[in-house]
């Protein structure tokens, strides 16, 4: 068993130790995630606490353990939608499009960005940045191979988005999966196509605290399931700075179940699912 005040000391020894500062997430989440990391290394919290002092390598460990990395391909599809049908149209003129994947996970969602990119003929003129604290998931996403496990709902997922117009639902739309995935069920493997490989640029970057990890201007920024798990200080923090990020016109994406309250919604115009900047 353990208490706020010993989860005060865990958060101050992974900040003093590796700079990583987890005083603003939210404190429920937290201390269900490090419930799980006692459980699984059969330890109490205070040998935790120690050991994250003097143990670089699992106090990494614990930082990956405590960082939710819950994805999957085209999840939410009506989001996709938006962004295919409100969104992506009016950037045909532009000669680079950068977008910037905030927290990116192994990296579903931007492939499932690319793809959309692509059928709208806007893949070649876009340039896409991906980052996450967490290393071992972005190993996984640059090499883009995925169990098979769910890939009946990434394929469901992948119709919905691509192949449903919402304004029209009479109109016919057939994308095959095979033009972007191959599916090896023998390897357990749901593998990206070659050519969606190598396209984005993944990096390690911690949201909380290292700012723009590019130094750009991005037309689109999606931070999606990420921001619950902050509180209403640092989630205010991060969309005073997405803004800043943005270029004039430009949207950010947030998780289904996410919204931005308060003083910060004077900055951004909500339209259905996105929010586009306002200039101020």
């Amino acid at each position: 068993m353990f208490d706020e005040n010993d989860i005060k000391l865990l958060i101050k020894a992974l900040n003093d130790s590796g700079g990583y500062d987890f005083s603003n997430y939210s404190l429920k989440s937290f201390m269900r995630r490090v419930e799980k990391v006692l459980y699984d290394n059969k330890i109490d919290i205070y040998t935790l606490i120690n050991a994250v002092k003097i143990d670089n390598v699992f106090l990494e460990q614990v930082v990956r353990d405590v960082t939710v990395n819950t994805t999957e391909i085209f999840r939410d599809p009506s989001v996709w939608q938006a962004l295919k049908y409100m969104v992506l149209p009016r950037l045909h003129a532009r000669k680079e499009i950068n977008i910037w994947h905030a927290g990116c996970s192994v990296g579903m969602e931007v492939y499932s960005m690319e793809v959309l990119l692509c059928e709208a003929g806007l893949l070649e003129n876009s340039k896409l940045y991906a980052t996450d604290i967490n290393t071992d998931v972005l190993l996984s996403a640059e090499k883009g191979v995925y169990s098979c496990r769910n890939s009946e709902e990434y394929l469901t997922n992948f119709r919905k988005a691509l192949c449903v117009n919402p304004f029209n639902r009479e109109e016919q739309i057939n994308i095959p999966p095979q033009k972007y995935f191959d599916i090896l069920p023998g390897k357990d493997e749901f593998r990206m196509k070659q050519f969606l490989l190598k396209k984005a640029n993944f990096k390690k970057h911690n949201l909380v605290s290292e700012g723009n990890p590019f130094g750009i201007k991005y037309d689109i920024i999606l931070c999606r399931n990420v921001l619950i798990y902050f509180n209403q200080n640092l989630q205010n923090k991060l969309f005073a700075q997405f803004w800043d990020y943005l270029s004039d016109d430009g949207i950010l994406v947030l998780g289904i179940h996410e919204s931005i309250l308060g003083p910060l919604t004077a900055k951004y115009e909500k339209k259905g699912l996105i929010y586009q900047k306002k200039l101020i």
